[in-house]
């Protein structure tokens, strides 16, 4: 009988955007949109979702959805879940807000979008850079990966800037990305950031990844405990970081600096801990961002729900305060591993001397 092998699919998703579907023999998934290279799925070998994905990000608004559904008659419009089947929000045609579109150029709320050549709001871009809401290619004739693939599932994505993208950000690059599903489940995530022009650039980048937990106020960091953090709720004033570990109960928007390469994120409720581990990010592995919304902030964004902040965690690999400069003909390379283990693990046992391997 024929060992079974990983298996890599390419298929229509939401609004019939392109996206690849890279499956373990154990039952381990996740997806891939061209949509800004993003990963909007990793689950479990028991088909339980990892990444968090706002439920009014893959809404999309359809006129005349059963009518029985609404109070009034009034609303031509409705917008409802992913099956079509539950009513989130009535609007009228002018109230529509684009940024609840799961479609391009608007960026995908959830899963790990790539900010990239700025994060945030550091430059003269528009939040995060263009990365994110631009359609990728899968890169056919990838370079050579030092480290083996066997019995691994993956793909490989390529972004080069437009005309368009030159004139906002005149600089040209290749950006390639592979996605790599282990036979574990481990999800790696490799960039490859190449200077094709002729002169010196810098970017800001981040994995800006967004994990599912059962209730933020059951969840605690690990591994970020007696950091200095810059806090972006208090105009980046520095402090250092006195618990024992990080819990939740309030807004978070928080920069550590000189991180470890590794640190654990643990879910009480769950029996689940991430870990998150960093590789050849000289610059990126000493910045970790965390970032929870909370009620207030939640409520404002149009493209999130008001409850969800409690069933979400972002935890980002970044590079932020110190910007990587390539010069030209120089390549940049940053590798981020996810792994999902039971909870009795902690940050403790995270091995220093382990590195990730392809």
């Amino acid at each position: 009988m024929a060992e079974e092998k990983p298996l890599v699919e390419i298929s229509k998703g939401l609004n019939g955007l392109e996206k690849i579907v890279l499956r373990q023999v154990r039952g381990s998934s996740t997806e891939v949109y061209l949509h800004g290279g993003h990963v909007t799925s990793w689950k479990n070998d028991h088909g339980e979702e990892l990444l968090f994905l706002s439920s009014k990000v893959g809404a999309k608004y359809r006129p005349n959805v059963d009518l029985s559904l609404l109070e009034g008659d009034e609303a031509n419009f409705v917008l409802v879940d992913l099956e079509g089947t539950k009513v989130l929000q009535t609007m009228f045609r002018t109230e529509i807000p684009l940024q609840a579109i799961f479609k391009p150029p608007k960026p995908i709320r959830g899963g790990i979008p790539i900010c990239f050549p700025q994060f945030g709001g550091h430059g003269n871009l528009d939040q995060h850079g263009f990365a994110r809401n631009r359609v990728w290619s899968i890169d056919t004739d990838p370079p050579p990966f030092p480290t083996a693939s066997a019995n691994k599932a993956f793909v490989d994505l390529i972004l080069k800037p437009s005309e368009e993208d030159l004139k906002i950000w005149p600089h040209s690059f290749e950006f390639r990305l592979r996605i790599t599903l282990g036979p574990g489940g481990d999800l790696m995530l490799t960039s490859r950031i190449r200077n094709t022009d002729t002169k010196p650039f810098s970017f800001t980048f981040a994995y800006h990844t967004y994990f599912s937990v059962s209730d933020i106020s059951e969840v605690r960091v690990e591994g970020l405990e007696t950091l200095d953090y810059l806090d972006n709720l208090k105009e980046k004033e520095r402090f250092t970081e006195q618990g024992d570990a990080i819990t939740f109960e309030s807004e978070v928007d928080k920069i550590y600096l000189s991180t470890p390469t590794k640190i654990a994120i643990l879910d009480h409720e769950k029996k689940r801990t991430f870990v998150l581990r960093k590789d050849g990010l000289p610059d990126a592995g000493k910045f970790q961002l965390v970032w929870n919304p909370w009620e207030k902030k939640a409520k404002s964004m149009v493209d999130f729900g008001d409850d969800e902040y409690k069933h979400m965690l972002c935890v980002e690999a970044a590079a932020v305060e110190k910007a990587i400069t390539l010069k030209s003909g120089e390549e940049w390379k940053g590798r981020l591993e996810l792994s999902a283990v039971p909870s009795s693990y902690r940050s403790g046992q995270l091995d220093p001397q382990r590195v990730l391997q392809g």
